[in-house]
């Protein structure tokens, strides 16, 4: 049989932390598929399911946000065969970290009180994620299980961790039958009775603790981030309900540095990426930065104690060079051989994205003091965008895998199809991408600023060289990647091996906007090509142009949208003051947040149905820098300049503003909280702000 990597776009998912659970959406998590509770990386259970009167409830309706998740359905079982659904069961599931709780109310609508049997049956198999995400879909059911000495719980074990499966809360007087299989399943089952009008319930908890340790034991820190006091609400009533769950979500997904869990930062997404991705995590701490830093200095810090000390072409590593991404284990996909190491440095871009990320930090307040501690990461950062990362002599960031077991390709597009020629050919390696460039001239700025401003040693020399180096790496993208096709004259994707302009019509241009790159003339062409109807469509920037050979609206980088992607764009084009053409891309993420009930997936198709976007049916979901570009929307509408060395924030917001009259509570700036109202004409009310900030509006 044939292995494929699941689909998951029907799936129930909640996450917190380091576990997550996949279940149907209602509620059962069933066996022989992907579905399962997760813990660091491993499946912990891969069958739960809960019988009324023997029966499987028959599904009504499903919610999840975060950790929390409710399934609805009836007991048609217990009809009395006059009427109909008349006992209704709620499933309402909360994760924290590795703790799992589910409670099951009964709610009877009958005169008289009946009388049932409510099972839960439990397998787990120790899987790991990989061999999952590779369609490998049933273990070798080899967990232990032992019998409670309370003869109301049971112990499942493998040999990284023991979960224990318990009922609580019972009725009083209730009593609890504990069943092992001979597959290593076990059965917990009580009686409940319920009176008429009335409701009773059970609460099954599972509790994971590790046995032994993994490289990479990140913790939940959603306790570690200040989003609970912020209100958003706005006269397009998506605005609200997209922040707050993309909030929410993110919350969810914030992971403890094990090395020093004071430091947080955002996993990527759940289920194949719940560690810690630098690209991932850096894009997601630089849209969060309105609403504080906090998670912006733990993801810098964390990084950089990860950062590159030596060359190691296995695991991309050299000196200076941010990590790609950490992993518990390593990653074997079993399908494609890729084998990526447990500390893995293929990206060309998270280096730039880091320093650029730090800049931000200091722009919005992280205190300098706190700051300069990053000044030794910065200056390694900074030797290897202009060493190691440009590893000829044309002077570009590029980058090439020796290893044969990594990423192809190592821009945020990493699928080995996805930079492609006009004609649909698909470039050779080694790549130069176009936005690889652009980031380093932005971090290299970026750093000439920090220098100075943090008193670093030699201050002077160093940001005259690293602002020597953008104007010459800037000129080097201006002289070489721009194309003319019949798509116009554009940005190419990337050099290939040969040095030759890749000349495909893609969304990479859209983050080269704001980056100082361009000259004025430069973004208003790269504007007018990334909104023109062959990119951006109703709900967001095609990945490539619908004119471009290989051209597939659900293929992975081909023509699908991808959330961040197109907020990303957005924010760029408001950031070179293209207010109308970032309103406009904005309110296309706004259908498609609609369509997805506010819970943006990974990546989705602009192929339309019945006027909603596709599901691309494998994507991640949550997704860090999807749920976080709900807050570029915010950015999108404020276009805030903030001068931390000034205790200055400057808006410059959109006019007409672009979702109507908004009104946003809990922004952060130096520390301090401010209230904005804004209307529809774009006219600013500050309601609140610390004495010792000004706002200015522009």
């Amino acid at each position: 049989m044939t292995r494929r990597q699941p689909w998951l776009h029907e799936l129930s998912i909640l996450v917190s932390g380091n576990a997550t659970v996949m279940s149907s959406r209602h509620g059962d998590i069933e066996l022989g598929t992907c579905q399962g509770l997760f813990v660091d990386d491993r499946r912990i259970i891969n069958q739960l399911t809960v019988r009324i009167g023997r029966e499987t409830p028959d599904f009504l309706a499903e919610r999840v946000t975060g950790g929390t998740g409710l399934h609805l359905g009836v007991a048609r079982n217990l009809d009395d065969g006059i009427q109909q659904s008349m006992v209704e069961i709620l499933r309402r599931r909360t994760l924290e970290g590795p703790v799992m709780v589910e409670k099951v109310t009964l709610t009877s609508r009958y005169p008289y009180s009946i009388e049932t049997n409510v099972a839960f049956d439990i397998l787990g198999d120790g899987l790991g994620i990989a061999e999952v995400k590779s369609g490998i879909l049933r273990g070798p059911d080899l967990r232990r299980v032992e019998i409670g000495t309370d003869e109301r719980s049971a112990e499942l074990a493998d040999d990284w961790h023991r979960t224990t499966v318990a009922l609580e809360e019972l009725p009083t007087g209730s009593m609890v039958a504990v069943r092992p299989g001979d597959d290593g399943s076990v059965a917990l089952e009580t009686t409940l009775v319920v009176e008429p009008g009335r409701t009773a319930s059970v609460c099954l908890r599972v509790t994971t603790e590790r046995l032994r340790a993994s490289a990479f034991d990140a913790d939940p820190g959603a306790d570690a981030v200040t989003w609970d006091d912020v209100r958003v609400t706005a006269q397009d009533h998506r605005v609200a309900r997209t922040v707050e769950r993309g909030l929410d979500d993110l919350r969810h997904l914030v992971l403890r540095d094990p090395a020093s869990p004071e430091h947080v930062f955002a996993a990527a997404g759940t289920p194949w990426y719940l560690t810690l991705f630098g690209r991932d995590s850096i894009w997601t701490a630089r849209m969060l930065l309105p609403f504080g830093t906090e998670l912006a200095e733990g993801t810098l810090h964390t990084l950089a104690r990860r950062q590159g000390m030596t060359h190691d072409p296995v695991t991309g590593e050299a000196p200076g060079k941010i990590p790609h991404e950490l992993r518990r284990h390593v990653h074997r996909d079993t399908t494609t051989g890729m084998a990526l190491p447990q500390v893995y440095y293929g990206t060309v871009d998270a280096t730039a994205l880091w320093v650029c990320l730090l800049a931000d930090a200091c722009d919005w307040g992280l205190a300098p003091e706190r700051a300069r501690t990053l000044l030794p990461a910065l200056r390694s950062a900074v030797d290897w965008l202009t060493g190691d990362g440009q590893p000829d002599d044309d002077g570009l960031l590029k980058y090439l895998d020796t290893s044969g077991t990594g990423l192809a390709n190592q821009g945020w597009k990493d699928s080995g199809d996805s930079i492609r020629w006009r004609d649909g050919t698909v470039a050779d390696a080694p790549i130069a991408l176009v936005e690889a460039q652009a980031y380093a001239v932005e971090a290299l700025r970026a750093a000439a600023r920090l220098y100075r401003s943090l008193g670093a040693e030699d201050a002077a020399d160093a940001a005259d060289a690293a602002d020597a180096a953008a104007t010459a790496l800037e000129g080097r993208l201006r002289d070489r990647f721009w194309v003319d096709t019949d798509a116009g004259h554009h940005l190419a994707i990337a050099l290939d091996g040969a040095g030759r302009a890749v000349d495909g019509l893609g969304s990479n241009m859209g983050h080269v906007l704001g980056t100082s790159a361009l000259t004025a003339d430069e973004a208003t062409a790269v504007a007018a090509t990334v909104t023109s109807p062959e990119l951006l469509d109703d709900f967001g920037v095609r990945t490539l142009g619908t004119g471009n050979g290989g051209f597939n609206p659900i293929g992975y980088h081909t023509g699908s949208i991808w959330t961040h992607d197109t907020a990303i764009t957005a924010i760029g084009l408001s950031r070179e003051g293209f207010g109308a053409e970032a309103s406009a891309v904005a309110r296309t993420l706004l259908a498609s947040a609609e369509a997805f009930s506010y819970r943006w997936p990974e990546l989705y198709s602009g192929l339309a149905l019945a006027g909603a976007p596709t599901p691309y049916p494998a994507s991640c979901r949550p997704q860090a820098w999807s749920a976080a570009s709900a807050v570029a929307l915010l950015t999108v509408a404020l276009r805030p300049r903030p001068d931390a060395a000034t205790r200055t924030l400057h808006l410059s917001p959109a006019r007409p503003a672009p979702y109507g009259a908004l009104r946003i509570e809990g922004l952060r700036f130096c520390g301090g909280r401010i209230d904005l109202a804004v209307s529809a004409d774009g006219d600013v009310e500050v309601l609140s702000a610390p004495d010792d900030v000004t706002v200015v509006t522009h």
